[in-house]
């Protein structure tokens, strides 16, 4: 016989919420073992924070200072953009950074090149969309497109820095990491190897469509850790233009500031 109240409908949870709040007391002891550190200094961080790089760091390696919203360099001189660019057939709409390649982020930039590194490069693409949110928003992206590397490469390396940065991009915009819709065919010298005048033609023919990509108007984030010249990603968007894609913003860690 059912007692007074009875009726009241209890609800069962389902094992995935289970799951998930089990995994939640479970990082919440890990936290109370092991504090969380920087990601960039190790420095203890407060078991509440949720970026994984301290104040300190954050302050030293985003930049608030305004840049060209098309190339990304520091110099702007007026709402047409800067005078580095006016002139120049870009292949993308405009470019987002963190700050530029001087200093600890360039430092970071570099270590986030060996696959040890790689919680260094999500936290970094975690402090890229926190600093930079309403210009990723704003540009709509409906995935987001690491700069690939050729897979001779990958396999020495073991990683890739702008995939994990990407990654961390795709979450914070709730949009799909697309790493298929774009195959490093050729395998180039290092551009940090080459003086600016070569970089353009290095990269000439080192990128390929992915065979199943449906591009047709798409809107793409395309990521990579530093740009300096920016032949890279602009050999990396025509390919995706001529793909189909409508628009492409580019999104890097670090731009090179003074460079030709």
């Amino acid at each position: 016989m059912n007692s007074p109240g009875s009726d009241v409908r209890v609800p069962r949870l389902s094992l995935s919420t289970l799951i998930a709040g089990r995994r939640r007391w479970i990082a919440a002891g890990l936290d109370l073992l092991f504090p969380p550190q920087c990601a960039h200094c190790a420095a203890p961080l407060e078991v509440s924070q949720a970026s994984l790089i301290c104040a300190a760091c954050r302050a030293e390696l985003a930049d608030p200072r305004e840049f060209c919203p098309r190339c990304g360099l520091s110099a702007v001189h007026d709402v047409s953009g800067c005078a580095h660019c006016r002139g120049e057939r870009l292949h993308y709409s405009g470019v987002v950074r963190l700050g530029t390649y001087t200093g600890k982020l360039r430092s970071a930039v570099l270590r986030i090149k060996h696959p040890s590194e790689r919680g260094l490069a999500l936290a970094l693409g975690g402090l890229l969309a926190d600093t930079q949110l309403s210009r990723f928003e704003a540009s709509m992206p409906e995935g987001v497109v690491p700069i690939p590397l050729h897979w001779t490469r990958r396999l020495r390396r073991g990683g890739n820095g702008p995939e994990a940065i990407a990654e961390r991009l795709a979450q914070a915009l709730d949009v799909p990491l697309a790493t298929h819709l774009l195959i490093r065919q050729r395998r180039t010298a290092p551009q940090a190897s080459l003086p600016p005048a070569k970089r353009r033609t290095n990269m000439r023919g080192a990128f390929r469509a992915g065979r199943d990509a449906d591009l047709a108007g798409a809107r793409l984030l395309l990521v990579d850790d530093v740009m300096t010249t920016g032949s890279t990603v602009n050999e990396a968007a025509k390919v995706l233009v001529r793909a189909g894609a409508a628009q492409i913003t580019v999104a890097v860690l670090a731009r090179a500031d003074g460079v030709d």
